[in-house]
């Protein structure tokens, strides 16, 4: 029973299936039974979706199936990177931030530094 089941399922010969070891045929239909849950869930996760889709009244937007989930970060690296950027401003201040406005055809905005006033006033 064993044999077919592995001969329909995944062409095992019989000389393919007798060289398998007991682990390895355990390993081998536990995760063809994590791939059918998988699929399952991932089915009925898409019905339901497109029941809600079908259902939602006029007007409200469709429920997207995937949905983005962040990336987590380093701390320790992105600590180091600012610790980078800081080091390299305080030697050559912020000529980068000129290079890459330039470089795409923009002007630099202009900030009024707090607590001068204008000529007017």
């Amino acid at each position: 029973m064993d044999f077919a089941f592995f001969a329909v399922n995944f062409g095992y010969s019989k000389a393919d299936y007798s060289a398998l070891t007991p682990a390895e045929k355990l390993f081998i239909l536990k995760a063809y039974e994590d791939r059918v849950v998988s699929q399952s869930t991932l089915m009925a996760n898409a019905v339901l979706n497109a029941i809600g889709n079908a259902m939602r009244k006029r007007g409200k937007p469709f429920l997207k199936l995937w949905r983005k989930k962040p990336q987590r970060t380093d701390k320790e690296m992105q600590e180091n990177r600012i610790e980078k950027v800081l080091a390299q401003e305080e030697r050559s201040g912020k000529a980068w931030v000129e290079k890459i406005y330039r470089e795409n055809k923009r002007r630099m905005p202009v900030r009024k530094k707090e607590g001068t006033q204008d000529a007017g006033s």
